[in-house]
């Protein structure tokens, strides 16, 4: 699970959107560029070349 202040900050790399945090599967997801980035450890990997596609 993210830290709050954590989610408030974060954007996404490639649009600088904003992401949404999915609880049940720990990811974000932006809906823009239709990205889903993991989160390994409590820490995003905000990669656009890890992030998968949906």
């Amino acid at each position: 699970m993210l830290d709050e202040s954590l989610l408030e900050i974060l954007a996404c790399p490639q649009c600088r959107g904003e992401l949404e945090y999915d609880k049940e599967e720990d990811k974000l997801i932006c809906h823009h560029c239709r990205l889903i980035f993991r989160i390994e450890d409590g820490i995003p990997i905000m990669l656009i070349d890890e992030a998968q596609k949906f």
